[in-house]
């Protein structure tokens, strides 16, 4: 048995999903351990384009058992939704090939509500979620009153389930001025929506533990990015779970014994969504021609994304907190034609020079970047599939990567379509 993780090394977006896709081909189960449908995967496959939120990548892979772990916030009508389009685009989704671990906690509106409603206070800063209700899901986990997934299959259960959650919500809502919880149309909409949520819910630990002892590949999947976890990140500009791969095993209800490769996936430069500190960030042409190359705009929200220069800095850190073993740079195609090219090596602040990012906020906002330069390249990467086909410069620029972070380059992507990756170490290699 091999497991694989893929986690995000920035702050997300980096192109998770085109790479598990791409391995979710050699994996025989492919698992979503964190998150909730804030999260945004691109697949470009043929003409074909997937747009996934809460589903796990590989759910467009003919054959493959995809779950959603109990470490997933689960929007039960979204989720619905998703596989209705999936659907509509010739992707089979049957309880054979998607499980929802039945100890996974569900986003109801009343989480969205108060998310947006935090988010609209002009006297508190914000932090920049999705409003999809994620962090007050989580909230609730972790303050015991959420509604699980295993709860729809017993009205009872639910209804008590429930009066303890907006035992909680309406005290906050009322505090925020919003009126109280129409408890029997959300309790409807519940009992309505159950049976398509409880054909997919099964004990997936147990599912996971018979894939291993029969030495199947899992691939773990991971969304946002490490920079955004809750611990790790820049809080609190942060989301609300742990995003490090040592969370994949608690979030699919296996040991750490399952996890034999730590991929990081790294975009050739860096991008943000949202408020926080962002020391590369470039606010001149070349940030709004990485932008418009690298067409960056949120999946989910189509925000725009704030661009900058690759900062080594940063990846040294989520190497580190991720237990890395190589990295799959992202993107590389967007750098083409730049005369030169800047990567942040340190870090200045008052005067001294660090080789990371400080915890406290605002020393965060006071580090300026110091950077190396290095020579770009006219030639074209994009679609390239071997080392030969890339110009030397490019080549180069590379290998300063690995240098810099202190880690391998496992895999290559030169554009969103699945066949254009260059492999250079196999994850599922064992």
């Amino acid at each position: 048995m091999t497991g694989v993780v893929v986690v995000g090394a920035q702050w997300g977006d980096e192109g998770k999903g085109k790479i598990v896709d791409w391995l979710s081909e050699r994996a025989d189960v492919i698992v979503r351990f964190q998150g909730g449908h804030n999260a945004g995967h691109t697949l470009v496959v043929g003409e074909e384009i997937y747009r996934l939120h809460a589903l796990p990548s590989g759910v467009v892979r003919p054959g493959k058992l995809s779950i959603i772990g109990s470490g997933v916030v689960l929007d039960p009508w979204h989720l619905v939704e998703e596989i209705g389009h999936i659907r509509a685009q010739g992707i089979g989704v049957t309880p054979k090939t998607l499980m929802v671990a039945e100890n996974a906690p569900l986003i109801l509106p009343l989480h969205g509500a108060l998310d947006r409603a935090r988010e609209s206070l002009g006297s508190v800063a914000k932090i920049g979620t999705t409003g999809r209700g994620i962090g007050p899901a989580y909230e609730d986990k972790v303050g015991r009153r959420a509604v699980r997934v295993a709860d729809l299959a017993d009205k009872a259960t639910l209804e008590a389930r429930l009066d303890r959650t907006l035992a909680h919500h309406n005290a906050l809502r009322r505090g925020l001025g919003l009126p109280a919880v129409d408890r029997a149309g959300l309790m409807a909409r519940l009992m309505e929506v159950a049976p398509r949520i409880l054909e997919y819910a099964a004990p997936v630990w147990q599912v996971l533990a018979d894939a291993r002892k029969n030495s199947r590949r899992i691939l773990f999947e991971g969304a946002q990015g490490a920079l955004l976890d809750i611990d790790y990140g820049t809080y609190p500009f942060v989301t609300s779970s742990n995003v490090l791969s040592g969370h994949a095993a608690t979030g699919a209800g296996m040991g750490p014994g399952a996890i034999n490769f730590v991929l990081g996936i790294v975009k050739a430069y860096t991008t943000r969504v949202g408020e926080g500190p962002f020391p590369t960030e470039l606010k001149d042409a070349d940030g709004r021609r990485l932008g418009q190359r690298g067409h960056e705009f949120g999946v989910t929200t189509g925000r725009k994304r704030r661009c900058g220069w690759f900062d080594a800095c940063l990846l040294r850190q989520t190497c580190a907190t991720s237990g890395v073993n190589g990295i799959a740079l992202t993107k590389l195609d967007v750098l083409d034609g730049f005369e030169e090219i800047r990567v942040c090596v340190a870090y200045e602040l008052d005067g001294r020079r660090l080789d990371c990012l400080p915890t406290a906020a605002g020393l965060q906002a006071r580090c300026t970047p110091v950077y190396e330069t290095l020579p770009g390249w006219s030639e074209s990467t994009e679609g390239a599939r071997s080392w030969g086909a890339l110009p030397a410069n490019a080549i180069k620029y590379v290998r300063r990567v690995e240098e810099l972070i202190g880690c391998p380059v496992a895999m290559l992507s030169t554009s969103p379509k699945r066949e254009d990756t260059i492999l250079v170490t196999d994850p599922f290699a064992g």
